[in-house]
């Protein structure tokens, strides 16, 4: 076990094995919410990992029952203003394309619920495991609020189509059909993900590392040559759906657990 002592450990685990850096999101309660500690404590060991040649393949994982439910409303409630929620989603959208920017290969360990910005991440990582139990959505148009910065992975990811039923409908998509709209890779018993995803991981690890880093950068530099603007546009477009009278309304709904708005 190796931990950033500048980690907070309680918020984010970090374990080291075998060339394989595991980062496992830690308040299951919370369903591993992307609060502003959780993404600065994502950022902050992604920093880290850039220059770290130990690490081969880094998996990211969560604890519980529920991946992650993407971000907290009660914190953007709380915000109020629009360019104070722009700032919010400015710093996730650093954070995921920093995924894309580390040498190291990313691996999604999915063992539940993924929504909204919590779909986001799965679609962001390189690679994605998940197990049987394993539901994906994007729900916020439901609730006065489009998913438009999940959208720019999940669009990345699915063919359009696909991407725009999630988005527009909010539904829940289970793991066969993620698997089978190419959200994932593989999907296995909740009892073999952690032996699947090491298996996946190690045979990444067997590569030659200089080959991996330069060709996973190479294969985004080619495919996502727009992906900052993209993310600059959603992330103004999702703040200015939070803020809207709509957008409020339903994160009160939300919140207080009543049905959305119609």
């Amino acid at each position: 076990m190796s931990a950033n002592p500048s980690l907070d450990a309680s918020i984010l685990l970090r374990e080291d094995r075998d060339g394989i850096c595991t980062l496992t999101m830690n308040r299951p309660q919370q369903m591993n919410l992307l609060t502003t500690e959780m993404l600065l404590s994502l950022q902050e060991a992604f920093d880290s990992l850039k220059g770290d040649k130990s690490i081969r393949v880094v998996v990211l994982a969560a604890a519980g029952k529920g991946f992650c439910a993407g971000h907290d409303l009660k914190e953007i409630r709380a915000l109020k203003e629009q360019p104070k929620i722009e700032e919010l989603f400015a710093s996730c959208s650093r954070m995921m394309r920093t995924i894309s920017t580390l040498p190291q290969p990313v691996i999604a360990r999915v063992q539940g619920a993924a929504a909204a910005a919590g779909c986001q991440l799965v679609a962001q990582c390189d690679l994605a495991l998940a197990s049987e139990a394993a539901k994906f959505a994007t729900p916020g148009v439901t609730w006065g609020f489009f998913c438009s910065t999940p959208g720019v992975a999940v669009g990345r990811n699915l063919l359009r189509k696909r991407a725009m039923e999630m988005l527009l409908t909010g539904d829940s998509v289970d793991a066969r059909k993620a698997l089978e709209w190419g959200l994932v890779n593989a999907v296995v018993p909740a009892d073999q993900l952690d032996l699947e995803v090491r298996k996946l991981a190690l045979k990444i690890a067997e590569k030659p590392p200089g080959t991996v880093s330069a060709g996973k950068r190479a294969f985004y530099e080619q495919m996502d040559l727009g992906v900052d603007k993209a993310y600059e546009l959603a992330s103004k477009a999702i703040s200015s759906s939070f803020a809207s009278d709509e957008g409020r309304t339903g994160m009160e709904a939300f919140i207080a657990k009543r049905p959305p708005p119609r």
